[in-house]
């Protein structure tokens, strides 16, 4: 997504409450509010290093669209697939590109289908399928933060 407005959230850990996500004031927001901030927009990159939190945002993210699925990171299966229910109905396609040698794998397993699907596509480390994204796809960038919350950037 091309976009000259960037949307920054911090992502807290609540020992009861799980994630919380504060927009910009500190006021607490939906994790689907990434997903309105981006519509119409279906294909979302989250970039960060290894441990920044990516997998469990994107669980927290499904859990709010509404899968009864378990959420967990693809890293040996490569793409997941939740159900979701209303609005989002449908299927979420979740990747983990980790494991992926070269673009060829991807194309292999048919990453182009998903990602022109239509469907919301959730991809950590997507700079190993960057050539098959979409010119319109959302970067979502992760970054611990010294206190051990995290920095959520979209734009």
């Amino acid at each position: 997504m091309k976009s000259k407005n960037m949307s920054i959230y911090t992502i807290k850990k609540h020992e009861k409450e799980g994630l919380l996500l504060l927009n910009e004031q500190g006021k607490e927001v939906s994790a689907l509010d990434i997903l309105r901030v981006a519509e119409p927009h279906r294909v979302f990159a989250f970039d960060g290093q290894m441990g920044a939190g990516k997998t469990t945002f994107i669980k927290k993210l499904c859990e709010e669209m509404g899968t009864m699925d378990v959420v967990n990171s693809p890293t040996f299966a490569i793409v997941n697939v939740y159900d979701v229910e209303q609005p989002y109905q449908g299927e979420v396609y979740h990747f983990d590109c980790y494991r992926l040698k070269d673009i060829r794998e991807a194309m292999d397993f048919g990453a182009e289908e998903y990602l022109y699907s239509g469907n919301y596509c959730f991809i950590e480390w997507p700079e190993m399928i960057a050539p098959l994204l979409p010119e319109d796809t959302v970067r979502v960038k992760i970054t611990p933060m010294a206190d051990g919350d995290r920095r959520l950037e979209i734009g």
